[in-house]
């Protein structure tokens, strides 16, 4: 797969949609990362098979994932994606969940070292039914998060 950022994606979608933990984590390198926008961060292997088998697939079935765009440089990659899946948990089970965002990918030797979604979240927690008051802490915790990148240093705060 080195070199071959496209390549990468559809080993990273086709595991992911099997739900196959150990195959989705051979795309990731040894110390890689998995940084998901509700789960949270993955560091490693073996966290990342376990993530995918007993976080993805318990809450979720029948996935869809398709990378759309792709670009890289050979050390940073971005794509698009549009991702479904009917939904496990309990209060509304059956329904097909939608979103669409980014994939940031931090690439070494023809892996990911690691990925990080930026995704419409918004959408998401309606369509899950998310009460209004864990809707503030999710967002809350992202904001966190956003506001703790050492970019923004270099902008005025008001």
């Amino acid at each position: 797969m080195a070199g071959n950022f496209k390549a990468l994606l559809g080993e990273f979608t086709a595991a992911v949609e099997k739900g196959d933990g150990q195959r989705f984590a051979q795309v990731f390198t040894e110390d890689g990362v998995y940084d998901d926008v509700f789960y949270g961060e993955f560091k490693g292997r073996p966290a990342i098979a376990e993530m995918l088998e007993g976080l993805f697939h318990r809450d979720g079935e029948n996935f869809v994932w398709h990378m759309l765009e792709p670009v890289d440089d050979g050390e940073t990659g971005y794509a698009r994606w549009l991702f479904s899946y009917d939904c496990k948990l309990p209060h509304i089970q059956g329904r097909r969940i939608f979103m669409d965002g980014v994939g940031l990918f931090k690439l070494r030797d023809g892996l990911i070292a690691r990925y990080e979604d930026a995704a419409r979240t918004a959408e998401l927690m309606c369509q899950l039914g998310m009460p209004g008051d864990k809707r503030e802490r999710v967002v809350g915790k992202m904001l966190q998060k956003q506001m703790a990148h050492p970019g923004w240093a270099d902008h005025p705060s008001g």
